[in-house]
């Protein structure tokens, strides 16, 4: 019996300096996370680009190609806050992005079949949304309209902005492998935009976003965030370290905006409203 209680003893002992070990040792922050805010307002019926609004909870959207010419501006609820109605075409808008000076810049790059021959941003503020500039630009390495199938990529929905310039970021339609990155200036004029670099990502880009200190690029496809940190400057972003994150049951992931350093904001156009703590 003595033998027994000193077994147990020791095994208690040991149990409660393991235990005390545990709670004196700090533990890892917690995992990152995907969660559904809330479902888009029936106007928002297939969601393409996002932008976080100054307005913390604020956030821009607009429907793709062929829906009407209208910025929605949603809360986190979901709910519709404001409709903006442009008088522009809708033939194929992409994405958004914006400046610091509160200019929003829509993405008319569009380019199912490669065969554009002039693509646009437009830039305005959504407070006055009657006065647009456009960014008109083609691709400097483009040479065919369409080029041959396995060569099909440039098709753009993803842009961001910094310091008075628009990068561009490839949809490789042709072989699913590079992310090509462009750059034309931030101001209305006709431009060739200039091919600045790639990156090799298996999978096709469908929306980008600059973190507030420019630290960050996260590059979104459908199911994943492909994120670029410890970066020279925003344009070598593609040099920097790449993680790719997957978001489980995301759906067709295509617009995402930094609400913050460690905060991504994610629409779907399954009708979805996420946000992301890197």
């Amino acid at each position: 019996m003595i033998k027994i209680t000193a077994v147990f003893v020791a095994v208690a002992a040991l149990l409660f300096y393991y235990m005390r070990d545990m709670e004196a040792t700090p533990t890892d922050a917690a995992p990152a996370s995907l969660e559904r805010l809330a479902k888009l307002p029936n106007a928002v019926e297939e969601s393409s680009g996002l932008v976080a609004l100054p307005q913390k909870g604020l956030y821009l959207t607009h429907n793709d190609a062929g829906n009407k010419p209208y910025l929605y501006k949603i809360n986190e609820q979901g709910k519709l806050v404001e409709t903006i109605k442009l008088n522009l075409n809708n033939e194929d808008w992409e994405d958004l992005t914006q400046d610091d000076e509160g200019y929003v810049y829509i993405a008319e790059t569009g380019n199912n079949n490669n065969n554009r021959r002039e693509l646009k941003v437009y830039k305005l503020k959504p407070e006055n949304p009657q006065q647009v500039e456009t960014i008109r630009f083609t691709y400097e390495d483009q040479k065919q309209y369409p080029p041959a199938k396995k060569d099909r990529n440039f098709d753009v929905e993803a842009i961001f902005y910094s310091n008075g310039s628009i990068y561009l970021v490839s949809k490789d339609r042709g072989r699913q492998t590079t992310a090509k990155v462009y750059k034309v200036p931030a101001k209305a004029g006709e431009y060739t935009a200039k091919l600045i670099g790639s990156h090799n990502i298996k999978a096709e880009i469908t929306g980008a976003g600059i973190s507030p200190s420019e630290e960050k690029v996260a590059l979104l496809s459908e199911g994943k965030i492909h994120l670029f940190t410890d970066f020279d400057s925003p344009e070598t972003f593609y040099e920097g370290t790449y993680n790719e994150i997957r978001l489980k049951d995301a759906g067709q992931t295509e617009g995402i905006a930094f609400e913050d350093e460690e905060t991504l904001v994610i629409t779907s156009e399954g009708g979805n409203l996420y946000r992301y703590q890197l």
